[in-house]
């Protein structure tokens, strides 16, 4: 068995370079950039109003002051702005060259056409040219695009982006056991759900993943859901990749050229992990334990989703406190399913006291993955510990 860390690795190792396409901006959301959104133009365009109020000198105060026209956005003022005048001047709207202030109306006493300011408050209330970018300002995060993203590069007036092509994924459940959702099972089968949640999670990342239909337990079955699993950036696995009799992911693989990165690893739930490439594919082998399926791809599946984006891997972990006291950890890396809580500094974070791998109304329940490394000591409430959110 390989540790957690070096299958990470090998796992991210299998990840191609990300393929660029374009995309109109209204379709963007949550797309990684590959390359920067250039402003196109400068914004502010102009020196603009802050506020709703009255634009002046500073030298000519308290005035009075007679008020010689008015800007509004988009209707800027084009007249003269001769010492000792001010306008009436509305958020957004351009400041005429001469004008150094913008008082706010709540500050100005107007009697007619001229106005007093007995005390003008603080700040100049105009917001400077460029203030915000500049024409040729890039923009590139280092994460998927965001909804004030998007504002931005509109603001910049940039129709389309450069973003990594989704990771097309194909997801494969097998077992003579499994059927659909709303089907009546017969005696000796269960509802098929890791499927659904591993394609999800895929879609959670980035990807544009595809459930194929259930593979029975036969190698002809197997084979005709790989042959439809073709065109696929990665595909995963669920079930039937440990060394039962019954569990022919694994050799049909191979019989399909699967060049194998590792099977097993030291790690609690989910010992049984295969990872490779097949073909042009990359390909995870989960287990078929449900809340096992889930936290490997946690763990796997997505950081490697991201990297086929060209994106951070991640996530780090975060830190807590440990709630209550636990024993100490045997030889595998654990992760507990927690709950977590409001603490003073950090988090609260208690783990639940069954961490049998089958129980997903566990899993939905769970807040943490609380992360106890291969032989963790003892450990008491209070303690700070690593976890990664869910």
């Amino acid at each position: 068995m390989i540790s957690v860390e070096e299958a990470r690795a090998r796992v991210l190792a299998l990840a191609p370079a990300p393929e660029p396409e374009q995309v109109a901006l209204a379709e963007a959301l949550g797309r990684a950039l590959l390359a920067p959104a250039v402003a196109r133009l400068t914004q502010p365009p102009f020196d603009a109003s802050a506020m709703d109020g009255y634009a002046l000198r500073s030298a000519d105060l308290p005035g009075p002051l007679p008020v010689i026209g008015t800007a509004a956005a988009g209707q800027p003022y084009a007249g003269e702005t001769h010492p000792g005048s001010a306008i009436r001047i509305f958020t957004g709207a351009p400041v005429p060259g001469g004008y150094d202030r913008v008082v706010m109306q709540e500050l100005v006493v107007r009697e007619g056409d001229h106005i007093t300011v007995a005390e003008p408050g603080h700040g100049r209330n105009i917001r400077a040219k460029g203030n915000d970018f500049a024409q040729g300002s890039e923009f590139l995060p280092r994460r998927p695009l965001r909804p004030a993203d998007l504002a931005l590069i509109a603001a910049m007036n940039v129709p389309q982006v450069t973003v990594a092509r989704r990771p097309r994924v194909a997801v494969l459940a097998g077992g003579d056991e499994l059927v659909p959702p709303g089907s009546e099972p017969a005696p000796g089968q269960i509802i098929s759900s890791n499927d659904l949640a591993i394609a999800a999670l895929a879609r959670e990342a980035g990807a544009d993943p595809v459930i194929l239909p259930l593979a029975r337990d036969t190698e002809q079955s197997l084979r005709d859901r790989f042959a439809q699993a073709q065109g696929g950036d990665l595909i995963v696995t669920i079930g039937g990749a440990s060394v039962g009799d019954h569990d022919l992911i694994g050799k049909v693989a191979a019989d399909l050229g699967m060049e194998r990165a590792f099977y097993k690893l030291a790690m609690r739930p989910g010992k049984p992990l295969m990872a490779g490439r097949i073909g042009l594919a990359a390909m995870l082998g989960l287990p078929g334990n449900p809340v096992s399926a889930v936290v490997c791809a946690k763990l796997f599946m997505q950081p490697l989703i991201r990297a086929m984006q060209g994106l951070p891997a991640g996530p780090e972990p975060l830190q807590a406190t440990l709630a209550r006291d636990l024993p100490p950890e045997g030889d595998r890396q654990h992760y507990l399913r927690a709950r977590l809580a409001p603490g003073e500094t950090l988090p609260r974070i208690e783990p639940f006291g069954d961490q049998d791998s089958a129980r997903l109304w566990l899993l939905a329940e769970a807040d943490a993955l609380l992360i106890r490394p291969a032989h963790d000591p003892a450990r008491r409430a209070g303690e700070r510990m690593g976890y990664l959110p869910l």
